[in-house]
């Protein structure tokens, strides 16, 4: 059987995202939450959604990268960010789309509004479930 990652939406359209995904085949990773800290482990920007964005982002290219999966690849993300303002949550799609992770989020995604991270400052956490290749 040929590995497919099929994307589908049954009932009515959404903003850039799927509801539904489907991997046929293959492996599948389960990377931690990606948490805006630097390679000291650091937090990066604390208070900053625009500096922890990009730390993210970074961080969930390295992380499927170091076991064959780019972007694509992604199945399934959850994004955890601190707040219930629906201008900051809509900030942080953006930033996340926008990035050179966007194509994670054409899956199936979940965004949501928290009380708290686990770093004190922290503003944002992704959690990525990927497909592997062959």
């Amino acid at each position: 059987m040929t590995e497919r990652i099929t994307r589908i939406n049954p009932d009515h359209p959404t903003p850039g995202y799927h509801h539904i995904t489907v991997v046929e085949a293959g492996r599948t990773a389960y990377p931690a939450g990606q948490c805006p800290l630097d390679r000291s482990g650091t937090l990066v920007g604390p208070g900053d959604l625009d500096a922890q964005i990009d730390q993210v982002v970074a961080n969930s290219l390295a992380a499927p990268a170091a076991v064959g999966a780019e972007p694509s690849r992604v199945v399934r993300s959850v994004i955890y960010v601190v707040g219930d303002d629906v201008t900051v949550l809509g900030a942080a799609w953006r930033g996340l789309t926008g990035s050179a992770i966007g194509p994670a989020f054409t899956t199936a995604s979940t965004l949501l509004g928290v009380t708290r991270l686990g770093f004190s400052g922290q503003l944002i956490e992704l959690d990525l479930t990927a497909a592997l290749p062959g």
